[in-house]
Formats: structure tokens, C-alpha cells, sequence
């Protein structure tokens, strides 16, 4: 492969039931559903993560030179900011990403995890998922503007993950994007799963606000998906982030497959390995 990767969006099986950790178990069935509905050649890849070592294995095998371990803190998956920082520390192909509930931790207990999170275990930005939370609310929900604030104060990205598995589609409305962009303008602001299915109303937000960042990940290879490549080959080349959405699609094949997707040859190590590396401003 030779060209450097770096993947926004990848979890090892074992961090969670979620993610296919028991076999035998619903989830673990529905894991692999999901795997075919999005193109994987083998349902039951994410097998190797069963523990760190197979995981960073398997990112090295397929030439992959780092990958983003996301955090979520949502009823029923919460992987504490501890959790996440003792899976990548000490592996240079691991970046973590924390991430808060500010339904459970209240606006100042949010904005101390938040700073913890970044100041003293290092993680690169903070991931909120608004919409799954156990009272759903939209992306500019008030309460979560201090959240915003404290990442923006502190230079690392916000994630917003929103897709076609919210509780609600009114949730997935990118709307409220361009609202957080245009109150925090110098805020990244990372867009998780595109807001798929929303494709013509999220680039129309990454069009008005150079801030916003989407990884359409997985959602991609679906109908519709060819218009994030053709904006990509547009104005948006320096908006575009690969990521695999590991354990729901292949790694090795997600990254052979964005390759044949059409960018252009001016944007395919935009959208592979330096938008990611800027925005997250990691040195490798």
C-alpha cells in the first residue's frame, strides 16, 4: 500500500458486546449484519480484536498507520476516558478519543471530564452523541454549547456521531451543525457516519463552514454516498476524513475500497491521512 492512513473511526471487539466481543450472543449476529449491509466480503472479521495485540496486528497488516479508538458515553455503551487511554497508550498506532454525557455528568461535571480527558490522559478531542442519549435531544441543544465551549478553549475537535441508526431521523438533521459552526467558527467540528442519510444537507453545512469535517466512514458505499467523492473532488478536499467504522465494515477492505471510490489523485492523501493528521494535530 505504502502511502500513509490514518482511520477516524475504529473500536477492537473486546472493548464491548456492541462491537461483537461474545459470539453466540444478538449482538453479536447483529454485528455481522451489519457488516453485509454495508459490503463487507467477511461478517465476522472483527474476530481478531478479541484483545489489543490482534487489534494493532491487524492495523499494521493492512497498512494502516494509525487509528482513532472512539470513546462513547451513552446508556448502555460507556467506555470511561480511563478505559480508552489504557487501550492506546504505548501503541503509536492508536489515538484516543474521549467522550462525555452531560445527562449523567451535569454541565460542570462534563466540563471537568472534558479537560481531564485531554489535559492529563491525553486524548485528542471529545466525542458526544447527542441523539442517543436517554433524553435525545439535537446537536445545539443549550446544554451542550459549554461542552463545545471547553473543547474550542482547549484546541481539540468536538465528534458528533449521527447516522441512520439514531433513535429518530429528526435527530441525524444537519441543521444544527451549521448553528455550532457558526457559534464556534474556530471549533473543528467532526461529523461521524456523514449524518448519512442527509448527504446533500451536510455538505451544503461543510460548504458555508470550513470548520466542520465529515467521515462518512461505513455510509460511503451506500446509495447516495458517491456525492461525499464528488464534493470531495470539489471545494471539500480539505473536509473529507477516511475512516473504516471498524468492527462494522473491514479495515484492510474499507481502505482498498476508498481508494477505488474516484478521488481524485490530489485528494486521495487529503482524505486518507492529512486532513486527519491536521485536524487532530498528530505528529506522524
Amino acid at each position: 500500500m505504502g502511502k500513509k492512513v490514518i482511520d477516524m473511526r475504529s473500536r477492537p471487539s473486546f472493548l464491548h458486546d456492541f462491537y461483537g466481543a461474545t459470539p453466540g450472543t444478538n449482538e453479536y449476529e447483529v454485528v455481522k449484519w451489519l457488516n453485509r449491509r454495508v459490503g463487507s466480503k467477511d461478517d465476522e472479521h472483527f474476530t481478531r480484536s478479541k484483545d489489543v495485540e490482534g487489534f494493532v496486528e491487524e492495523i499494521r497488516e493492512v497498512g494502516i498507520t494509525a487509528s482513532v479508538v472512539v470513546g462513547r458515553d451513552i446508556p448502555g455503551i460507556r467506555h470511561t476516558n480511563d478505559e480508552i487511554s489504557g487501550i492506546t497508550k504505548g501503541h503509536k498506532e492508536l489515538v484516543g478519543m474521549g467522550s462525555v454525557d452531560p445527562l449523567a455528568l451535569g454541565v460542570k461535571g462534563s466540563i471537568a471530564e472534558v479537560e481531564r480527558a485531554i489535559k492529563k490522559l491525553g486524548l485528542k478531542g471529545i466525542n458526544l452523541e447527542p441523539g442517543f442519549g436517554s433524553a435525545p435531544m439535537k446537536a445545539d441543544n443549550p446544554l451542550l454549547y459549554p461542552i463545545y465551549d471547553a473543547c474550542d478553549q482547549l484546541g481539540v475537535p468536538v465528534c458528533l456521531m449521527s447516522g441512520p441508526t439514531s433513535p429518530s431521523l429528526e435527530l441525524t438533521d444537519p441543521a444544527p451543525v451549521g448553528r455550532i459552526a457558526k457559534a464556534f467558527p474556530n471549533l473543528s467540528i467532526i461529523c461521524y457516519h456523514g449524518f448519512y442519510p442527509y448527504v446533500n444537507e451536510i455538505i451544503g453545512v461543510a460548504f458555508r463552514w470550513e470548520n466542520v469535517f465529515l467521515v462518512p466512514d461505513m455510509y460511503i458505499f451506500l446509495p447516495g454516498g458517491s456525492l461525499y467523492v464528488e464534493a470531495a473532488n470539489g471545494f471539500m478536499k480539505d473536509q473529507l476524513l477516511f475512516g473504516s467504522s471498524y468492527p462494522f465494515r473491514a479495515m484492510g477492505q474499507s481502505v482498498d475500497d476508498y481508494r477505488n471510490l474516484g478521488f481524485k489523485e490530489d485528494v486521495i492523501d487529503q482524505v486518507m491521512y492529512k486532513n486527519a493528521k491536521r485536524v487532530l494535530k498528530l505528529k506522524i
